[in-house]
């Protein structure tokens, strides 16, 4: 039975990346909001995290900050140095803290929606409460914690390219966090609830083990 379980566990996992290197070569992974971009990549690695844990939610997540970089480096904006060490515009580079923008809140993502999610469900039982309040918090936290790297690793050359002074990039930075942030907060809460209660039977293994602890 364990076997059986692990091996639909596998499956969903292998169908989430696969979703997400989909996203990424597609129109629906990446969509331009002026010289910024919002994204749908944070969906899958939510589901990830809420059905099969936050080991799985991180691996998705994996998975999208390294399409990050690739999206970064083959179609730039503007401000793409700051998600790819592979790109640059004028005298602005992309670096180390690159990666760390393009990696890290995106493995934090998946991990964070799984422990809410077992959390919430150890709180209140409620499936469809658990589902929404994993998917709108762990998505507000990956999108500031993006911004705050991009103000504490590339303020001021962010604010450059960008053509408003350093005084005035926390504003437009939590400006995106209030817009783009929020849909895909909206958007991904919304199905994240669908599909989780429909996926959620498939592993049902991992939900009793984790209601065990």
């Amino acid at each position: 039975m364990k076997s059986k379980q692990k091996t639909k566990n596998m499956v969903l996992l292998a169908l989430f990346g696969c979703i997400e290197i989909v996203l990424m070569l597609t129109p629906l992974g990446y969509i331009p909001i002026g010289p910024v971009r919002a994204t749908t990549l944070h969906i899958p690695v939510i589901l990830a995290g809420v059905l099969m844990g936050p080991g799985a939610g991180s691996a998705v997540g994996l998975i999208f900050g390294i399409s990050s970089v690739i999206v970064n480096t083959l179609t730039p904006t503007i401000t793409s140095f700051v998600f790819s060490p592979f790109y640059s515009v004028g005298e602005f580079h992309g670096g180390l803290a690159s990666l760390v923008i393009a990696l890290g809140p995106r493995i934090l993502l998946g991990w964070l929606s799984g422990v809410m999610f077992n959390l919430m469900m150890k709180a209140t039982k409620k499936v469809n409460a658990s589902l929404l309040f994993s998917a709108l918090i762990s998505t507000f936290l990956h999108t500031t914690l993006v911004m705050l790297g991009i103000y504490f690793f590339f303020g001021s050359a962010y604010a450059a390219v960008k053509g408003v002074a350093l005084s005035g990039l926390a504003a437009l930075l939590l400006g995106v966090v209030m817009t783009n942030g929020i849909m895909e907060m909206v958007i991904g809460a919304l199905i994240v609830l669908a599909v989780g209660r429909a996926l959620m039977p498939l592993t049902k293994g991992y939900r009793k083990a984790s209601s065990a602890n």
